[in-house]
């Protein structure tokens, strides 16, 4: 394929990321109360954004491979962790937040409704914009079938959906106590490299936002299917990241005995 039709990929994430930055920015004026409309509105356009850049990804991934897949993921996330702010376009962390006291089921119902909404709706542009075929890697994808990423069984699937977002939970809650310089880099390239490793058995999404709106329906599994791999699998291992986060030895693996100490006498 052609280098033209890799700029053409890289344009639309990037146009993506400057259409979400700006209607950030207008949210930001037009709703100024800090209420949970604003937040919701956050929330939609962060998962409309992630949607929208990792439909283009899916061009990226099968036409230039999977280490073009993953630079353009890495340098998005890195993107993402800067700019989102309190949103996460992800419901399994209003989960864990409402495990740890911090917010209300209620709450975690409506984010959870506002991202869906932005990565489902968020496909008719991406439609739109592969229809007229500015690159020859878009040709036919407009209205063409699409085919599941799932290649293992759906109980293994969502064994590996859980287990990396297990990881990738704990990683994350480990760099933001520990703080280290880069934190946001060493996090995304973590999530990168999970990412990679499970593309060839589950497609690596980590996200059940993501995963409905790029895969729901598609050709190699059930909705059941879907539904267990990529919302039950992910969920269970970022809701065990809670619990396991606490326990004295883990948090003496990740964080070292010294730092588990100190953190002991300042309590």
């Amino acid at each position: 394929m052609s280098m033209t039709a890799l700029g053409v990929s890289t344009a639309f994430m990037v146009g993506c990321c400057i259409a979400a930055q700006i209607a950030r920015r207008l949210a930001c004026k037009f709703f100024k109360d800090q209420g949970i409309v604003p937040v919701l509105v956050n929330e939609a356009i962060a998962s409309a954004e992630l949607c929208a850049c990792c439909f283009e990804l899916i061009i990226v991934a099968d036409n230039f491979g999977v280490a073009a897949y993953a630079v353009f993921l890495f340098l998005l996330t890195v993107w993402w962790v800067k700019v989102w702010g309190d949103a996460s376009a992800c419901p399994y962390t209003h989960m864990e937040d409402m495990l740890e006291g911090k917010t209300s089921l209620k709450e975690v119902a409506l984010r959870t409704w506002a991202e869906l909404m932005g990565g489902c709706c968020v496909y008719r542009i991406v439609q739109v914009f592969w229809w007229f075929e500015f690159a020859e890697t878009h040709e036919g994808r407009a209205f063409e079938e699409c085919n599941a990423d799932l290649q293992v069984n759906p109980y293994l699937g969502a064994a590996i959906e859980g287990l990396a977002t297990l990881l990738c939970r704990l990683a994350s809650k480990t760099l933001s106590e520990k703080g280290p310089k880069f934190c946001s880099i060493i996090d995304s390239f973590i999530g990168t490299s999970l990412v990679v490793a499970a593309f060839n058995f589950s497609g690596g999404y980590f996200n059940p936002v993501l995963a409905t709106a790029l895969k729901w329906g598609c050709r190699g599994h059930t909705n059941l299917e879907h539904i267990i791999v990529y919302w039950i699998g992910a969920c269970v291992g970022a809701i065990l990241s809670v619990p396991l986060f606490r326990m004295q030895a883990v948090r003496k693996v990740l964080l070292g005995a010294d730092e588990v100490a100190e953190k002991k006498k300042e309590e």
